[in-house]
């Protein structure tokens, strides 16, 4: 990573904290309706089926007003199920959803009002002979904005998204990274109390990928709630104020990425060996190990308290039982731990397979 992306990346984490000390730092005076209600979104036992397999099981969800709440999970975890049952998109097969205050299955058109939805693929070859400018005018006009605010609401949102210099541009002359931000400017366009992002940064690279965090964080600061769906681990690590790790259309688990990782505590070792079973068998009753999960077939995650004191221990063991380690590293704990050690497959192994 570079230095630039690294930077940008930390001031993202940086603001996310600080949106928990203080919201509503709206650009040029102009902000979001902030609403009365605590709970942006509330589901109970929210379930969706096809054809008798559950995509989402069972679900409960409270989003918080202005925080940022991140679905973390692998491709078919239920996240974008989710997402288009919360946007009216989609009917529940059973249970409850409030978004906003209104009953998703009773009031969908009072739903969509207060919401912007930005999906993982927009087909702008439709509008490609429009500018960025010309788009959201049309889309301004669309939600109702009145003609004398259209100018201002436009004119905000692309700058918010850093636009504005390409505003009067084509569209099909953008890179694929402006094509994520004027998604997301259509999004917030008609500044909505909350903006829901399945999977905003999906098929960019690392640089384009920060630049819309950064975006997205700028948004957050504003006080906008936002729901993003993600399999990213280092998106979810540094963006989300709180997240709901997801598999298989059920929760794993929910709580801030600071909460979750000291949930484990301590630091992890990762030990690749071909004879990871025997190694396996030989730390498993020694008194420095907090807890062994398999990584994969020649791969061990040990959790202990101290790697620094335990890391001569390891070494120590595979001498004793003859095993030659291939690799041996340690870090402290990461979210992907945090999905390993609660469903035993890693989240990044199961991205890169599909």
């Amino acid at each position: 990573m570079s230095h630039g992306a690294a930077s940008t990346a930390d001031t993202v984490g940086q603001a996310a904290g600080a949106r928990r000390m203080g919201r509503g730092a709206h650009l040029g005076g102009r902000g979001w309706d902030s609403g009365g209600m605590s709970d942006v979104i509330e589901t109970e036992a929210l379930t969706r089926t096809f054809g008798g397999r559950a995509a989402v099981d069972h679900v409960d969800l409270r989003v918080e007003r202005g925080e940022v709440f991140g679905l973390l999970g692998p491709n078919g975890a239920g996240k974008t199920t989710t997402i288009r049952m919360l946007t009216t998109l989609l009917a529940p097969t059973s249970g409850t959803a409030r978004v906003c205050g209104f009953d998703i299955s009773s009031r969908p058109r009072q739903v969509r009002r207060r919401l912007g939805y930005v999906q993982q693929t927009i087909p702008w070859q439709v509008n490609s002979l429009l500018s960025p400018r010309e788009l959201l005018e049309v889309e301004a006009s669309l939600h109702h904005v009145g003609r004398g605010d259209r100018k201002a609401f436009v004119d905000e949102a692309l700058e918010l998204v850093g636009l504005a210099e390409h505003a009067d541009r084509l569209i099909k002359e953008l890179s694929g990274g402006m094509h994520k931000r004027l998604d997301l400017a259509s999004g917030l366009l008609h500044r909505p109390e909350l903006l829901i992002l399945d999977e905003p940064t999906l098929g960019l690279d690392v640089q384009s990928r920060h630049g819309i965090w950064e975006y997205v964080g700028r948004l957050a600061h504003q006080g906008v709630t936002v729901l993003v769906a993600t399999n990213y681990l280092d998106e979810a690590d540094r963006l989300c104020d709180r997240l709901m790790i997801v598999d298989h259309g059920r929760t794993i688990v929910t709580g801030s990425p600071e909460e979750l990782k000291r949930q484990i505590g301590g630091d992890v070792i990762q030990v690749a060996t071909a004879s990871a079973d025997l190694f396996r068998s030989a730390i498993a009753d020694a008194p420095w190990v907090k807890r062994i999960v398999d990584g994969g077939s020649r791969e061990i995650h040990v959790y202990v308290e101290d790697a620094t004191l335990a890391l001569p221990e390891v070494m120590r063991t595979s001498f004793d039982n003859g095993i030659v380690l291939e690799r041996l590293t340690y870090a402290q704990p990461s979210l992907d731990d945090v999905f390993l050690l609660h469903t035993g497959r890693e989240l990044r192994d199961l991205e890169m397979a599909s």
